[in-house]
């Protein structure tokens, strides 16, 4: 049964309303979360009023319609990607979520904050009408990026990651340093595009959809600041080196409402972390 069929003309109309406003689905989502809707359910009837997916039930929060196909992310406990073994510290079949220990050195660490830190700027989201990148409320973060092989530390960066997420290098955007200070947050969201937003478009016309995150953490963190999967009632904290991997599109284009996201509010001290998108293609090719 299709998810929209289920909800209340009020809330229909709603979702209706807002996105032919412009608004983004990302942030309809998190709406209904905070009005107590399941993550999943909430997602699911979003994309589903967008393009006519097949949604979940109610009481069955797995996203159906989604094709569940083998990982991207190499089997096993231990990871050799390129030039540095990883840790799996832990795994989720749906979605294909998984935990990783000691994908960055201490040192490596460091040296992103520090090269980070002279050029932070307040950080964006896709605007959902134009594709700009604006500035919202739910994302209290400051942040910069590094263009695919920078320079040497970076290039060696890239290959590693690379190899972890078994994408091509060429398929991945610029690493994201985020800084996160006390009560800094994003509500949850997804990385993939929405395809019914207008500026998703835009996005895609440069590598298509994005298909999997990396989120590494490059400190410590006093309290707070973990990584939410509300739908999952998951929470990743914040290591030193460590990272949580998370894919979300499959072989058919399909898109997972189970990867619906966020970082928790910062209670004490500060939070940085580099994150990495990979897309369908090259990045930046047509």
């Amino acid at each position: 049964m299709n998810m929209v069929t289920q909800l209340t003309p009020e809330w229909r109309d709603w979702i209706r309303e807002n996105l032919a406003r412009g608004c983004s689905a990302q942030l309809l989502v998190a709406d209904m979360v905070r009005n107590r809707f399941e993550p999943a359910f909430a997602g699911a009837a979003v994309h589903g009023m967008q393009t006519g997916m097949a949604a979940p039930t109610a009481t069955e929060p797995r996203a159906e319609g989604y094709v569940y196909e083998t990982p991207r992310l190499p089997p096993g406990n231990r990871i050799i990607a390129a030039d540095r073994e990883v840790q799996v510290a832990m795994r989720v079949e749906q979605p294909a979520l998984a935990v990783l220990d000691g994908v960055l050195s201490d040192e490596e660490c460091d040296e992103l904050i520090r090269r980070a830190a002279a050029k932070l700027q307040r950080s964006t989201i896709v605007d959902p009408a134009t594709g700009k990148h604006e500035t919202i409320a739910d994302r209290s973060s400051e942040g910069t990026f590094f263009e695919i092989n920078a320079d040497d530390f970076i290039a060696r960066l890239d290959r590693r990651i690379s190899a972890l997420m078994n994408l091509p290098v060429d398929h991945g955007e610029g690493l994201q340093i985020l800084h996160y200070g006390p009560g800094g947050e994003y509500k949850p969201h997804f990385d993939f595009f929405p395809p019914g937003d207008p500026g998703s478009a835009v996005q895609m016309a440069t590598g298509g959809q994005r298909v999997s995150t990396l989120v590494m953490y490059l400190n410590e963190v006093e309290d707070g600041g973990a990584t939410i999967f509300p739908e999952l009632g998951l929470s990743v904290l914040p290591k030193k080196g460590s990272a949580v991997h998370f894919e979300y599109t499959n072989s058919r284009g399909q898109l997972d409402p189970r990867t619906l996201h966020g970082g928790a509010p910062v209670l004490r001290g500060e939070k940085w972390i580099v994150t990495k998108w990979m897309r369908q293609r090259r990045y930046g090719a047509a």
